[in-house]
């Protein structure tokens, strides 16, 4: 059976903890302030709520939080929507700091994320 393209990790014989990782970096750490719904995503890229859902299956843009609804990442949408790849990468790599990733968040009005988690951390 072959894995489905955005599932890096899931196949035959991996371990299963590998396939959370391919998944664990988009919202994470969690704030509500960055996730939109799959509506709210959908309204802001002019696309359906399925290709949404498809996009965060396929390109790690949201994930399901805490086992129940999706949850998309407006830092990860906006990356995905101007096509800055290697932005992508480096949030989905947990660099939320990274000189890539930062400028998201403080044009998104996120810059407060970023001073919270510097203070926690």
């Amino acid at each position: 059976m072959q894995p489905h393209a955005g599932h890096r990790a899931v196949a035959d014989d991996r371990s299963s903890h590998l396939a959370e990782d391919a998944y664990g970096r988009c919202l994470i750490p969690f704030d509500r302030r960055e996730g939109l719904s799959l509506a709210q995503a959908a309204k802001i890229a002019g696309k359906s709520v399925d290709t949404v859902r498809l996009w965060c299956l396929n390109h790690e843009l949201g994930r399901r939080v805490g086992g129940g609804s999706w949850v998309v990442s407006r830092v990860a949408l906006a990356m995905f929507l101007d096509d800055d790849r290697h932005a992508l990468e480096a949030y989905l790599a947990g660099g939320r700091t990274h000189a890539a990733v930062a400028p998201y968040f403080n044009r998104l009005g996120l810059d407060g994320l970023l001073r919270d988690w510097a203070r926690s951390s």
